[in-house]
């Protein structure tokens, strides 16, 4: 459905700052705009997205730092290697694990961040879910591992 808005956004051919919204989708997390100038009349698109608070994490040791989602996700990546799941469903994964750190505030402990990784991958994945244990819990033994997949198979 198109929409008589007029915005200032410049416009890529001709620079001038009046464009009208022709139409307007929500992609992953992101507005796409087809744009449209009201000047020279040519068509361009524009992706925008919310631009979120920023999240601070705090490690083991006291220390702060900024949340990197990029971090979180080759963790997350590395406990699915070679696993059949779709990367839609680790997105929307992820997606749902950094709303839910947003939603407990400014700070975050590292160790609400794994227990949540660990609860959204064994909903899941189970394989992925013991890999990524493996490393947050420090698995030093075989036993480690038994311990694990005996509790996971009670539930």
């Amino acid at each position: 459905m198109a929409q008589d808005i007029v915005l200032k956004m410049i416009c890529p051919y001709c620079l001038h700052t009046e464009t009208k919204v022709k139409d307007k989708r929500e992609v992953e997390g992101l507005s796409r705009r087809r744009r449209e100038c009201l000047r020279c009349g040519k068509r361009f698109t524009t992706k925008e997205m919310i631009e979120r608070a920023e999240l601070r994490v705090v490690k083991k040791d006291g220390k702060r730092e900024a949340f990197d989602h990029n971090k979180l996700k080759a963790g997350v990546m590395k406990a699915f290697e070679k696993r059949p799941v779709s990367s839609e469903m680790i997105d929307k994964m992820l997606a749902n694990i950094q709303e839910k750190l947003e939603k407990k505030g400014k700070e975050v402990k590292t160790t609400f961040i794994g227990d949540l990784v660990s609860k959204e991958l064994k909903k899941l994945d189970k394989i992925a879910y013991i890999r990524f244990a493996s490393v947050y819990k420090d698995f030093a033994e075989i036993d480690d591992f038994k311990k694990e997949i005996k509790e996971l198979l009670k539930n």
